[in-house]
């Protein structure tokens, strides 16, 4: 009984240091994908983001990507919370990247005044979140599509606007420009669909003011999208899933723009990403 109590004592003991090897071993020699990812910041400068990958990864390729802009006070961290968005990104098998805002809000345009820090270049943080998310992770850079909500939105539709090539498809929620509009989109045509609801009173499709500014109009965004992509003149009308869709082609360019109303109010739905990736695929922009 001694003897089998000791043999037992030290077979624990030797599994213990096994692990203990282990953690050593990974604290000299770190891998660079376990150095962030969806409970740790992986930090490009004095900003952040949070990634996790598929299930299933494809030997030796690469993949895909969503990224998501999170609303007004929103964090990295909660969205990598959000079961509905993992599982899309988890049934596309591509991975899923959740950008952080420098403050509560995005520091964009026409935004209120205690949310705009000229110190602040969004632009310029989307632009390093691409590189570094695609040197870090197996991810493909040709293969993203960003994605936001609310406040969110607009930073969409001002990346859709200033970095049309950062992105092979741009997916607004319930949200656009801050007013005043910018008076031209140089990069257009884009692939972009816009996701509002008829109810929605938080983000209105007019728009409604706020504090210093006002939100946009969706329709205007929609004018000047269409006018500087250079779109097809009359809609496409696509009814689907509970979505009354109006659809622009660029033909030449092979991109189009959707315009897609619910009847619901100020919401997103995870579905509205996954039609949209379809869509992308269908058309060879992913």
């Amino acid at each position: 009984m001694i003897k089998t109590a000791n043999w037992a004592w030290f077979d624990n003991m030797g599994e213990i240091m096994k692990r203990i090897l282990v953690a050593m071993t990974l604290l000299v020699f770190p891998f660079p994908a376990f150095a962030c990812g969806a409970e740790t910041d992986c930090e490009i400068g004095k900003r952040s983001y949070r990634v996790t990958l598929p299930e299933r990864m494809p030997d030796g390729e690469k993949i895909g990507a969503i990224v998501y802009v999170h609303g007004y006070r929103g964090k990295a961290a909660r969205v990598m919370k959000h079961k509905g968005l993992l599982q899309a990104a988890n049934t596309l098998g591509v991975a899923f990247v959740a950008a952080q805002s420098h403050g509560d809000d995005w520091s964009i345009p026409g935004a209120p005044k205690q949310s705009v820090d000229p110190h602040v270049d969004e632009l310029a943080y989307f632009e390093a979140l691409v590189k570094d998310v695609s040197s870090r992770f197996p991810i493909d850079r040709d293969r993203l599509l960003v994605t936001g909500f609310s406040a969110g939105g607009m930073m969409v539709w001002n990346l859709a606007c200033d970095r049309p090539d950062l992105f092979a498809g741009f997916v607004p929620m319930a949200g656009t420009f801050w007013q005043p509009m910018p008076q031209r989109c140089p990069g257009a045509p884009v692939n972009l669909f816009h996701y509002h609801g008829t109810r929605d009173q938080i983000v209105p499709l007019t728009g409604r003011p706020i504090a210093d500014t006002h939100q946009g109009d969706v329709w205007k965004a929609a004018a000047l999208l269409i006018r500087d992509g250079s779109y097809t003149s009359t809609d496409e009308i696509l009814n689907v899933n509970g979505l009354d869709c109006r659809r622009r082609r660029a033909d030449q360019d092979n991109m189009i723009f959707d315009i897609c109303l619910h009847d619901g109010k100020h919401q997103f739905q995870s579905s509205f990403i996954l039609r949209s990736w379809t869509i992308l695929t269908e058309l060879g922009a992913l």
